[in-house]
């Protein structure tokens, strides 16, 4: 099979001596002009990489050429093909340390799983672990709405997500996910809607100023004026977390058991 060249990604700028390369892979310069072009070559990226690429020429010469002088094929002298040779091995060295670092890196997330994701970089001692997830979980017997609340610690507070089981609850209705701090102060996290014909499990992302640290509890609640509390979500690890606490909206005590409490509130002032 006869073998074509290509043309080069990035070519040589015109003029200067960019142009000797194909009188050089030719032999057409003379001994005084081709010493010059390879001083030239040996410090000039472009034309060494283009040199591989253009030297398919010469064969495809040497094929379609019928009668004449053989062409004459230049012998790289001693000092400039150590140096090629030298470019060559660097950048298949670099290509395998790169191909190692993908494999790397592919199989850390095949054996972590989504439980944990790891970052792995080239010539690094080990692999850095990032922060995952803490999961906190609730279930509301009577209305079967259960959810599960993932923190993650942000240098800007916690990132949240939400997966809602929503049971026998029936929309329309507009919700809020709110964070709540062991002194009381609450922040939204997300807000979503339930229609009238409703969903079975709900997936959302928020987030919080509040580091994980500073949450007692998460609290779904409705958006209208009953701001009705569907499900309380206690998180665990607080380290000043009470054992219960008396609540302005509901004017009863909420015990940290994932237990929703019905009746009508207000938000506190």
């Amino acid at each position: 099979m006869t073998s074509h060249p290509t043309v080069p990604e990035h070519p040589a700028a015109p003029g200067g001596p960019h142009t000797d390369l194909g009188p050089y892979l030719l032999g057409l310069l003379a001994p005084a002009e081709r010493d010059a072009f390879e001083r030239h070559l040996a410090d000039c990226p472009s034309c060494t990489a283009e040199l591989p690429e253009l030297a398919a020429t010469t064969d495809l010469l040497a094929e379609l050429r019928t009668a004449g002088e053989p062409i004459r094929t230049p012998v790289p002298s001693p000092r400039l093909l150590d140096r090629l040779i030298g470019e060559v091995a660097a950048a298949r060295r670099r290509t395998r340390r790169r191909r190692l670092t993908l494999v790397a890196a592919a199989a850390v997330l095949v054996i972590g799983g989504p439980a944990a994701t790891l970052a792995v970089t080239a010539g690094s001692p080990a692999p850095t672990a990032v922060a995952v997830a803490a999961q906190y979980s609730a279930t509301d017997p009577a209305t079967g709405v259960a959810a599960t609340v993932g923190v993650t610690p942000a240098g800007w507070g916690s990132a949240i997500t939400l997966t809602l089981s929503l049971g026998t609850l029936q929309g329309p209705l507009t919700c809020d996910l709110v964070a709540v701090s062991p002194q009381g102060a609450h922040q939204t996290v997300t807000t979503w809607s339930l229609p009238a014909t409703p969903y079975e499990t709900l997936h959302t992302t928020g987030g919080t100023a509040l580091p994980p640290t500073a949450i007692d509890h998460f609290e779904i609640r409705t958006t209208d004026t009953s701001a009705r509390l569907l499900l309380t979500v206690p998180v665990a690890n607080t380290a000043t977390q009470p054992p219960s606490r008396q609540s302005g909206i509901l004017g009863t005590t909420i015990e940290h058991t994932g237990t929703a409490l019905p009746g009508p509130g207000r938000w506190p002032g």
